[in-house]
């Protein structure tokens, strides 16, 4: 069976495990979590990166950093996960779901302008599939009317927006370190921003509402309860796992853009007879090679794709169900405007195996059974 996914694992990650154990610190805050940390800050040009226990958490922060308030509406793609509208709905806004550009599944920035009102608070981007969004368009859009970027870039690390990095663009960046994604620590994330004035509530709301961060550095004799927070602080252990694959990244990245690039050679005859559509990297973006996926004609052809490939051994997978369509989605929103693309171009995406170290003779194998489903002798 060729997986969907397997989590990547450089070989290293025992070995720093184990070596946190023996630091006597597996909780958060230690030597490796310090580590990545550094990374983060150093490789992507922002000034804070705190390490989160998911990418979840790390949008949860990112809604109380922005003061998100009961009344108070957020503007978001429907085609996302569901963490991207919980961390808003926690703080009772509203959401306003706005369609996709059908190229990129990406918000069109265009009808995030129409969406404004009074009560707009934020906008959200999610950079799916690690393409961009039009930054430049939604900053301004920001700006104009003295709003929150936060940027859902869990999967976009070490992807960028004419040469910035995602999750650095706007007010607060939120990567995801999970199973599925580049780079794991199986379940994790980070909260990425450039403002010293969100330094010392982040590091407050990251340990249950305490200032023990002041404390571990020194600069209190003792720590206390002093705002809101919770428990957002992952372990040191993850981090170690972590830590493993960052040391690689540049290994990795490139070993996933060798599938990337071998699937989108492999199937371009068929996106030239008309069987598929493949992605769209527009010019200001560079991606990851987060994920690679076709468009088929429609959710009938995408399922028995699935089914064809499933019976030669390949697991591959569709991706979100509108939000905007889900019961809560319903109860906590609305969607602006007419749903021209997000529900059609959803129900014929179509994702492929792609992981670290996926072997040639895998990417040919799944290369091979897509055309032959299309191409039938």
């Amino acid at each position: 069976m060729i997986n969907f996914n397997v989590p990547p694992c450089t070989g290293k990650e025992f070995e720093y495990i184990k070596k946190a154990v023996e630091n006597g610190k597996i909780s958060g805050d230690g030597e490796f979590t310090k580590k990545c940390s550094a990374w983060i800050t150093e490789r992507y040009h922002i000034s804070h990166a705190l390490l989160t226990t998911s990418c979840t958490h790390a949008l949860e922060m990112a809604a109380l950093l922005a003061g998100i308030c009961p009344g108070d509406e957020v503007i978001l793609p429907s085609y996302t996960f569901v963490s991207t509208a919980d961390a808003f709905v926690q703080r009772g806004a509203s959401l306003v779901f706005v369609d996709v550009h059908p190229e990129t599944m990406n918000m069109d920035e265009r009808l995030v302008a129409e969406a404004v009102t009074k009560k707009t608070k934020a906008i959200v981007p999610v950079h799916y599939a690690g393409v961009s969004c039009e930054m430049d368009e939604l900053m301004e859009i920001a700006e104009d009317h003295s709003l929150a970027v936060v940027e859902d870039a869990a999967q976009g690390v070490d992807s960028y927006y004419k040469g910035h990095a995602l999750g650095t663009i706007g007010d607060f960046g939120c990567f995801s370190f999970h199973e599925t994604k580049n780079y794991s620590m199986g379940e994790g994330g980070a909260i990425l921003f450039d403002k010293e004035e969100y330094i010392e509530k982040a590091e407050i709301l990251r340990e249950k509402g305490t200032n023990r961060s002041k404390f571990f550095r020194g600069q209190l004799d003792k720590y206390t309860w002093v705002d809101y927070g919770s428990s957002y602080l992952p372990s040191d252990m993850n981090a170690a796992y972590l830590w493993a694959q960052l040391e690689m990244a540049d290994e990795i990245k490139a070993d996933r853009m060798r599938t990337w690039e071998f699937y989108d050679e492999a199937l371009r005859p068929l996106a030239g007879a008309g069987y598929i559509e493949q992605p769209y990297i527009p010019e200001y973006a560079e991606h990851n090679a987060h994920m690679y996926y076709i468009k088929v004609k429609d959710l009938d052809t995408r399922q028995k794709l699935i089914g064809w490939l499933r019976d030669r051994g390949i697991q591959s997978v569709f991706h979100y169900v509108p939000l905007h369509t889900a019961p809560a989605g319903m109860k906590f929103g609305r969607f602006y405007g007419e749903d021209r693309y997000t529900t059609k171009e959803s129900e014929r995406l179509l994702r492929l195996p792609l992981y670290y170290n996926l072997g040639q003779d895998d990417r040919e194998k799944v290369a091979e059974a897509v055309t032959q489903f299309f191409i039938r002798k």
